[in-house]
């Protein structure tokens, strides 16, 4: 059975379920209530006529019988009713009856009438004159209630009437109601067909958008409607297209820097290969100089290690994606760290006709973990060497918040701002015409430089005017701010 009928069902099955409780219950309550008043009628009328026929005796007011007049007068009034009655003593003796009517009054009957209560039958069938009714045993519903007087049971007087109009009332009430069952089933069937309807209409346009994500389309968004499970299911199913649209982009990109870096890698290896082996060859058949030998073993060296710098890159760059390297964090003094680079790197510089400028307080801690600032900080003062000619570079330090801030600015070639969004990706480099060793072997060094900073839970930013220079600034925490931000990336 499809969803929407199961729906329809189960709205239906318990509807009705709950009319028919209802209905019962009301039946019942109807029932009852239908009795009571019958009761409280005869109740009414067997008071009055005791009161209007019942003789006192005048000299100590005891009871004295009753008038026989009177009775056969509330008998024809009562009997046009159809109500009759029959009056016995206290000796159990029938003093009048109206109609014939004879009511049977058990011992128990009698034990509970002398104690003074009223006793009540729903249903019971006394004898009754045939004049009154068509036959001997008429279905009545009666009271028995006792008359005291001074203490002592003078009288009892049994009043009962026909329950055939109560039960052609309720017979009227029950076809009422079955009339209002089946249009209230109609009506649930309806209802309960619109509100399977809105569900399962929502459940099909999932599944069909569902089939669109299994072939390959990721651009496809639910439109919501409401705040329930399924509202939740499509706010769920939104955030599931738009992170695997967001993969396979990534994918994607990564796959094209892939494919640009395996071009690059292969361009940039065969020049040094190429050089290795001539130089290797020339050695071979002995028509290298002797004067060019140590030159061409120099060279040799030096392409080796270019292609070494090369793997290493791509190793290094994974190790510290997959979290493979190990963190030891503690404070030290980045101010001496950055003089010795400065030296390191000044040949370097100096071989671009740039000026190294560097601007850090004495004595200036840093929470990080050495060799990994270390190669943050060359990685990031190379490439700003790399990019800038006869310019300036400078480096500055200072203590920031809740941690240690350092900037690296130069007046070198600059960015556009597509550069600047992708220039921490895997592969990546700024001028794709770059291929020579001149502006970067690997276009993984900034890469390496974002992953280590963000192992540090720290963060780098870069700011860039095409033509007028870059400014990479990058941020690392003190101890318990760079433990909070982990707790809170472990968490999320």
């Amino acid at each position: 059975m499809k969803l929407m009928y199961r729906l329809m069902l189960s709205f239906f099955t318990i509807i009705v379920i709950l009319m028919v409780i209802l209905s019962i219950s009301f039946i019942k309550v109807t029932n009852q209530s239908m009795y009571q008043d019958t009761w409280r009628q005869l109740r009414q009328d067997a008071d009055s006529l005791v009161e209007d026929s019942i003789r006192y005796d005048p000299v100590d007011h005891s009871f004295a019988g009753f008038v026989t007049p009177a009775l056969h007068s509330d008998a024809r009034l009562l009997s046009h009713q159809d109500v009759h009655f029959a009056i016995y003593g206290r000796d159990q003796e029938q003093l009048f009856a109206s109609n014939g009517f004879t009511p049977t009054i058990t011992a128990a009957k009698w034990a509970k009438l002398e104690k003074g209560e009223t006793i009540y039958i729903k249903m019971t069938t006394p004898r009754l004159s045939k004049q009154v009714a068509a036959t001997n045993m008429p279905r009545m519903t009666e009271i028995i209630r006792p008359y005291r007087n001074k203490n002592k049971l003078v009288a009892v007087v049994a009043i009962a009437t026909f329950v055939s109009p109560i039960e052609r009332n309720m017979h009227q009430i029950k076809l009422n109601l079955l009339v209002a069952l089946l249009f209230a089933g109609l009506m649930t069937l309806l209802v309960s067909y619109f509100f399977s309807r809105s569900i399962t209409v929502r459940i099909k346009r999932l599944r069909e958008l569902t089939h669109q994500v299994a072939k390959g389309n990721y651009d496809v968004r639910l439109r919501i409607l409401g705040n329930d499970e399924i509202g939740d299911l499509g706010r769920s199913f939104n955030q599931m297209t738009a992170s695997l649209q967001s993969s396979h982009e990534e994918i994607h990109s990564q796959e094209e820097r892939r494919r640009q870096f395996m071009a690059n890698a292969a361009h940039e290896m065969r020049t040094p290969l190429t050089t290795i082996n001539g130089i290797l060859e020339g050695l071979q058949y002995d028509v290298i100089p002797e004067e060019d030998k140590q030159h061409s073993i120099e060279l040799m060296q030096n392409e080796t290690k270019r292609l070494i710098r090369l793997v290493n890159d791509n190793l290094n760059y994974e190790k510290i994606r997959t979290n493979q390297i190990s963190m030891e964090r503690k404070l030290f003094d980045a101010s001496a760290v950055l003089q010795n680079l400065k030296e390191q790197l000044g040949k370097k510089a100096r071989a671009q006709g740039d000026q190294l400028e560097l601007s850090v307080p004495d004595g200036l801690l840093v929470y990080a973990d050495y060799d990994r600032f270390v190669q943050i900080m060359f990685n990031i003062i190379q490439n700003a060497i790399q990019f800038t000619e006869n310019g300036v570079i400078k480096i500055s330090g200072q203590q920031r918040g809740h941690g240690t801030q350092f900037v690296v600015q130069d007046n070198g070639i600059g960015m556009t701002a597509d550069q600047q969004d992708n220039i921490w990706e895997r592969y990546y480099k700024a001028d794709k015409s770059r291929m020579n060793t001149k502006y970067g072997e690997s276009g993984l060094g900034l890469a390496i430089v974002h992953q280590l900073v963000q192992l540090h839970s720290g963060k780098i930013t870069v700011k860039s005017e095409l033509g007028k220079g870059s400014t990479f600034t990058v941020f690392f925490p003190d101890s318990q701010t760079a433990l909070r931000n982990q707790q809170a990336k472990d968490e999320n």
